[in-house]
């Protein structure tokens, strides 16, 4: 549920007289403030369950991958500074209809996003209230999401950045707890210590890879760095650079943040809920004081995040309506007086009011990764065809990377749940509908 999720993958924004102000550490915060630093909280019960308690092991292999998947990225935002798209990059390097079937499956992501942060938000409230019904939760969030982006009230980037320092405040609270948690053991054992990378008893390589495909969404993020490059002092360097930091970064601290964590639950002890099982450890390691600053700084970003996707997905179906993948009369609306596509607003607010009464948790979070990574796949391949074309001295510095994280994106894409990629597929499908038929019917390329 991160704040990327708010870039239209389709804006078309043109850089003219942008100030170059920004160094290689604002970039590396810029993409710190886009992940957020407590990204693998939220997720954390659900990656526990289906990895078998092996969550540390799922986010240092999610980290393999993204890191190979970031190193493609910085190449292709240095050959396309103005673009910073996975659809531009698949678009330019294999095939504008490949490019289409990117951004379609990027536009279930976005639409996705509020969904997955209505139901957080919504069970993250009960923790409060137990008495409250999920139901009404759901409604309410869903309607204050939807009321607020049709107000045109944005999120501004002061208040983003500080978000990320309460949110940095609060990891180090958590870490502090956590050492002072195991500190107080009578006796840790190396077998204690080892067990959250690798348990025998607990042990599936499936339900590892599993994990590791859900704990992708930690990541999801690094990317948004490559739309800064009109803006930075040196962004044929610092660009790639930053992407690939921040992505190292991020799995540090996802990695520091649940070995903590797994080493204080016991394995065989379960969560009273495992979509906001990260709250429940916070009590657990600092008490109540803990479970509560933790579950009410998960939901104020969470609810910022909801509120930003949902303003960013709007945009992409307006943007898509203009470009005629859409019915226009509908999705190229905008409200007289605040000028919001009030109609996409709506609908992004219907579905995801839908989707957190049908949909779980989990499901939501692997179709969200269905999406992000077949646009990995893509930026990955696009970057090994560029190699091959046009990089006749040594290709291979640039080939390794882009096919190690080619497999690894195909490896975990491949493990998401059977129902995650059925209806992954059926939204691709249609998408590859929708493309044929302007081609054959209109005269708008894609």
């Amino acid at each position: 549920m991160n704040d990327t999720m708010v870039r239209a993958e389709g804006d078309r924004v043109t850089h003219t007289g942008l100030r170059r102000s920004l160094r290689f550490s604002d970039l590396v915060l810029y993409g710190l403030i886009l992940i957020q630093p407590t990204a693998p909280m939220p997720v954390f019960g659900v990656i526990f369950t289906t990895a078998h308690g092996h969550v540390v092991t799922a986010m240092v292999l999610a980290m393999v991958a993204m890191l190979c998947t970031s190193i493609s990225y910085g190449r292709m935002a240095r050959l396309y500074p103005q673009g910073g798209s996975a659809y531009l990059y698949v678009s330019k390097e294999l095939h504008t209809g490949l490019g289409y079937l990117t951004g379609w499956c990027l536009v279930m992501d976005y639409v996705l996003n509020p969904l997955i942060c209505t139901i957080w938000c919504s069970r993250a409230a009960i923790n409060f209230i137990p008495t409250l019904p999920y139901f009404t939760c759901a409604i309410f969030f869903a309607a204050f999401f939807t009321l607020v982006n049709c107000l045109g009230v944005e999120t501004s980037a002061r208040i983003n950045r500080g978000m990320a320092l309460a949110l940095g405040l609060v990891i180090v609270l958590v870490v502090a707890a956590g050492i002072r948690y195991l500190l107080a053991l009578p006796l840790i054992t190396t077998h204690v210590l080892l067990a959250p990378f690798y348990d025998p008893g607990r042990f599936t390589l499936p339900g590892l890879l599993r994990g590791t495909s859900i704990a992708v969404l930690t990541y999801i993020g690094f990317d948004g760095i490559s739309t800064l490059s009109d803006e930075a002092l040196e962004p044929q360097r610092d660009i790639p650079r930053a992407i690939v930091f921040t992505c190292l970064l991020t799995g540090i601290l996802a990695a520091v943040e649940v070995y903590l964590a797994q080493l204080a639950w016991p394995a065989n002890l379960a969560f009273p809920d495992v979509d906001t099982a990260y709250v429940h450890v916070a009590q657990r390691l600092g008490g109540a004081a803990l479970f509560v600053i933790v579950n009410s700084a998960l939901l104020l970003a969470t609810v910022g995040s909801g509120l930003a996707s949902q303003l960013g997905a709007a945009r992409l179906l307006y943007a898509m309506g203009q470009d005629g993948a859409l019915p226009r009369t509908f999705f190229t609306s905008l409200s007289a007086a605040k000028r919001v596509p009030r109609n996409n607003v709506l609908f992004v607010g219907a579905v995801s009011l839908a989707g957190a009464l049908v949909f779980s948790y989990t499901l939501g979070t692997e179709l969200l990764n269905y999406g992000a990574l077949l646009a990995f796949l893509g930026v990955n391949l696009a970057c090994i065809v560029h190699a091959a074309r046009y990089r006749p001295t040594n290709p291979w510095r640039w080939i390794v990377p882009s096919f190690i994280g080619l497999l690894t994106c195909l490896l975990l894409w491949l493990n998401l749940s059977p129902l995650a990629l059925t209806v992954g597929t059926v939204w691709a499908i249609f998408g590859v509908g929708l493309w044929f038929a302007r081609r054959r019917f209109t005269t708008v390329s894609p």
